[in-house]
């Protein structure tokens, strides 16, 4: 059973850094792609950001570079640099990993609050 753990969340304040952890208990290298998604409060879920199989990668049109995705394949971690933090990045942060056919596994999300 896949499993998906995100640390790494937080308060803090405008224009400062975080960076988001996920430990997966599989090889992260065996699926088709890794991610982090965000549901801020009234909000719908939405893409953070991904990377997919050769290192394709996909942001949010909101990062405007702020975010880098990344991973240790070694240690089957997922990451989220996110620089310049705003209030309205404020959310529950969720790590993915995706199958080829789709599948797509969660994990129980990390709080990040961004307020002076």
């Amino acid at each position: 059973q896949v499993q998906l753990v995100e640390s790494g969340g937080g308060l803090v304040q405008p224009g400062e850094s975080l960076q988001l952890s996920c430990a997966a208990n599989v090889r992260i290298f065996n699926f088709y792609a890794f991610g982090w998604y965000r549901q801020g409060p009234g909000k719908e879920r939405e893409l953070v950001a991904s990377m997919a199989v050769g290192g394709r990668t996909d942001y949010g049109d909101f990062v405007k570079g702020r975010f880098t995705i990344s991973s240790d394949n070694d240690q089957n971690i997922i990451f989220l640099q996110m620089n310049n933090l705003k209030p309205e990045d404020t959310a529950v942060y969720y790590c993915t990993l995706r199958r080829i056919d789709d599948t797509q596994y969660w994990g129980k999300g990390t709080q990040v609050t961004v307020s002076a």
